[in-house]
């Protein structure tokens, strides 16, 4: 569910007219709805009444600092990857024992710096990882909350570039040897083993892979039991899919359904649950709102050319995603055509919808990317010299630019002359 509908003929962000805020900020721009990020927190969050839990966004889903102030708000922490993200959630007044890191390629500067913040825990991804902790904590006198993250080698049955559970995925510790190695963990100065982890992918809309895994988790953590380790909780990444086209059924994947498979095969074990929901929470949270420049007629195809691009949102040529291409206001267009939605950039890659129905627009004319609210403007980049577009976070009938667009003397002036030049 949305907070984005058309009233009197005009698509509206909650009671936020969007022709009116494409008018006041230009477009193109990223909308998001304050209700719909505190609709999906709640739903979510509230599948696991009962059981210990701790519900910590991702971060690199959107890492805007008014949406992550908005969550904090709520009671959410916050999964980071970065000493970046790291920083960002503390901005938003995330407290740190509410943030675990995360990510296969920590440095011994993002390690120190975390340790120096004492957040709840690092998710170990290897042994060289394992070792660089604890010569940094013992360095730093200092004791690294840690639990290694299994790779189980369960197909989540989702997009290649974003399944992260096969044992060919370059993520986790091999569930085969991971017993060994909570061994040599347990052993190593500055280390306090906590817990387990294990993320498997994004976008999961099949729940078997959920079942599997932790089915493997469950048995694995008794093992780790019985061996001596105190384990406090069990972080099991996030995952779980939204719905980006009309004919998909979310309520087969709906957070209680997750929650149900849980509590059944983890329930038992009396561990603290950690959750990273990312594009669950904010997928359907934004929309990108673009101009129309041109409708350009080929010989094979007609093409519908607006002011955003792959730049902007590159997850229709990264992943080949679908992205519900919707007009602004419902006047638009006398009759439908099929087109190509595409930008300016110099790539044939650069579109945001294939072959699409929609109703024939002119230039002028506003078009809405929906679910672009999760890996839409974290991707985004400056390809061809073009400007980061602004973000907007709605509330009610109110808005805020919460990150203006550039200028093109910014964007230049990142650049230096060497001396030399004269």
């Amino acid at each position: 569910m949305h907070h984005f509908a058309m009233k009197n003929g005009v698509m509206h962000a909650e009671d936020v007219d969007l022709a009116t805020l494409a008018a006041d900020v230009g477009t193109p721009f990223y909308c998001y709805s304050t209700a719909t990020l505190t609709r999906h927190y709640k739903v979510f969050n509230s599948a696991f009444s009962g059981l210990p839990h701790l519900v910590c966004y991702a971060v690199k889903a959107n890492s805007n600092l008014a949406v992550l102030k908005t969550l904090a708000r709520l009671g959410a922490g916050m999964d980071v990857v970065s000493g970046g993200e790291l920083r960002r959630a503390l901005a938003a007044s995330v407290t740190p024992e509410k943030i675990a890191f995360s990510g296969v390629g920590k440095t011994q500067g993002e390690m120190v710096f975390a340790l120096e913040q004492d957040i709840l825990c690092f998710n170990v991804e290897s042994e060289p990882e394992l070792a660089l902790l604890s010569d940094v904590a013992t360095r730093q006198n200092r004791t690294a909350r840690a639990a290694l993250r299994v790779n189980p080698d369960v197909d989540a049955k989702t997009h290649a570039k974003i399944a992260t559970g096969k044992a060919e995925n370059k993520f986790g510790i091999p569930i085969r040897r991971a017993r060994e190695v909570y061994a040599q963990a347990a052993a190593l100065p500055g280390i306090r083993i906590a817990g387990v982890a294990i993320h498997i992918g994004s976008q999961i809309t099949d729940l078997a892979p959920f079942d599997d895994a932790f089915g493997l988790i469950a048995d694995f953590v008794r093992a780790l039991r019985a061996d001596g380790h105190a384990l406090e909780y069990i972080d099991l990444g996030g995952g779980l899919g939204i719905p980006y086209a009309p004919w998909e059924d979310p309520e087969s994947y709906h957070p209680e359904r997750y929650a149900a498979i849980v509590k059944a095969r983890l329930g038992p074990l009396n561990c603290r649950l950690i959750f990273e929901p990312g594009r669950l929470i904010a997928g359907n949270a934004g929309i990108l709102v673009t101009s129309v420049l041109f409708v350009k007629r080929g010989e094979a195809k007609t093409f519908v050319i607006v002011d955003a691009a792959m730049n902007d949102l590159v997850r229709p040529t990264l992943y080949g995603a679908h992205h519900e291409v919707l007009a602004v206001c419902a006047e638009q267009g006398n009759r439908e055509i099929t087109a190509d939605v595409v930008g300016p950039v110099c790539e044939t890659g650069d579109y945001l919808a294939l072959s699409r129905t929609l109703p024939e627009p002119s230039p002028g004319d506003l078009l809405a990317i929906m679910s672009a609210g999760a890996y839409g403007a974290v991707q985004a980049g400056t390809y061809n010299s073009r400007l980061l577009v602004p973000e907007v976070l709605v509330n009610d009938d109110q808005y805020a630019i919460v990150r203006p667009r550039g200028t093109y003397e910014d964007l230049i002036g990142l650049d230096k002359i060497p001396a030399w030049f004269g």
